[in-house]
């Protein structure tokens, strides 16, 4: 079953944007939402008319507000995917992290989240059909040093989809958690990861293209399947 409507947060670049192109792909018109409307344009320019860009701020109350007007206009009522993969992560250990960045990982990865399904779900549950798609991570099962905000965030999101599978049993609304091992991003840009012991290599990270596969995996089953996690890392 393909999806003909989706929203996908984070999709300026990176996994977000490898997600909206495999949609299109698959003839879905997708809204793609992020943050930096000039990159978000850029990228969606080249899908053609079936990519709608809503640039946004996932991490305040008002902007997911405005972005949920813009795709009820898009859409009318939900889209048939609804795919959760904005995300922001910072290092430093606890000590010394800023609640600030605590704060901005919580409220993009788990909050934006929450307030986009509460949004779209009760349309999805009154036409017994939609699919919610939360990208967590390693770190929502794996708890690693200087990744507070980011574990505590990925953590929660796994707990929002259980909440959600044990909701949304024998409704007809799909929800699907993919929690892939380190993507080569631009998350790792001020990182470095190349030159951090213990860190994976860029070149040995998943790519942004096969957790993408995974997602178009998940939402092109037949209607009666439900994909409720996948674990993806480097083979």
């Amino acid at each position: 079953m393909d999806p003909r409507t989706a929203v996908v947060t984070g999709a300026s670049r990176g996994i977000g944007l490898a997600v909206a192109r495999g949609l299109v792909e698959r003839g879905a018109r997708v809204v793609m939402i992020a943050r930096n409307d000039e990159l978000l344009r850029a990228a969606a320019q080249p899908l053609g008319p079936s990519a709608v860009s809503v640039s946004g701020d996932l991490s305040d109350a008002n902007g997911v507000d405005d972005i949920i007007e813009r795709i009820h206009r898009e859409f009318g009522d939900a889209p048939d995917v609804l795919v959760n993969s904005a995300g922001v992560f910072t290092l430093a250990t606890a000590d010394i992290a800023d609640p600030l960045d605590f704060v901005a990982a919580i409220e993009v990865n788990l909050v934006a989240p929450f307030r986009l399904v509460r949004a779209f779900l009760p349309a999805m549950r009154a036409r017994k059909r939609g699919h919610i798609v939360s990208i967590g991570s390693i770190a929502d099962h794996v708890s690693f040093p200087e990744n507070s905000g980011y574990v505590a965030s990925k953590f929660g999101l796994r707990g929002l989809h259980g909440v959600l599978r044990a909701e949304l049993v024998n409704s007809g609304v799909r929800s699907t958690l993919i929690s892939p091992g380190p993507v080569n991003t631009a998350l790792w840009d001020d990182v470095n990861p190349d030159e951090r012991p213990g860190f994976t290599p860029r070149k040995a990270m998943l790519t942004p293209d096969a957790v993408a596969a995974a997602v178009i995996f998940a939402v092109t089953q037949p209607a009666d399947l439900n994909i409720d996690e996948m674990r993806l890392s480097r083979a």
